[in-house]
């Protein structure tokens, strides 16, 4: 059911579970949830919000997963967290300090789960949180204990740097180093 203007309202500042369990091979994350996924409790959850078509296509799942899905991405060795937990009606939202703590939250988190990848799917996110200002998309030389990160570009909507095939073919290329 589509949220009301209300329970947007009321989305503000809430936070939603990760989809998390040790031992994936890749856990996406997002820079924070928005007010459409957060009251609807679902990772990237809007309409038109392309992570779920784009990890399809990529190869991640099998079929084309609806974000109410989110908890089976697990039996298929992938989970979704964000750096920043709160919701905010846009990312824009959130200050340096919010992003440099919740890159810390989140290192501990990649730490005690060990994926084999955390996948940032959002670049000034990780130049900010992780203080690496000139960093590019695709893997880095930084790890977390012995977790690979790699960034990918943002999937939402408001990215449009990046076309559907151009999104798929750069999340292929995690999918293929993974040998998925």
């Amino acid at each position: 059911m589509k949220p009301t203007k209300a329970d947007l309202l009321a989305a503000f500042g809430t936070t939603l579970p990760d989809v998390i369990a040790p031992d994936l091979d890749v856990v996406f994350c997002g820079i924070n949830p928005g007010l459409y996924t957060a009251a609807v409790q679902q990772h990237f959850g809007r309409p038109g919000n392309r992570f779920w078509p784009t990890i399809y296509k990529a190869g991640f799942t099998p079929r084309l997963f609806h974000p109410s899905e989110q908890r089976e991405l697990l039996q298929h060795g992938c989970g979704i967290t964000n750096v920043v937990a709160r919701a905010t009606t846009a990312a824009a939202e959130l200050t340096s300090a919010e992003l440099v703590e919740g890159a810390r939250t989140l290192e501990k988190k990649i730490a005690r789960f060990r994926p084999r990848v955390l996948a940032i799917v959002g670049i000034g996110a990780y130049r900010t949180g992780f203080n690496h200002p000139r960093a590019k998309t695709g893997l880095q030389d930084e790890t977390i204990v012995d977790t690979r990160i790699w960034i990918l570009p943002n999937p939402s909507g408001l990215n449009a740097n990046y076309r559907p095939a151009e999104l798929v073919a750069l999340y292929r290329e995690l999918r293929d180093w993974l040998g998925k």
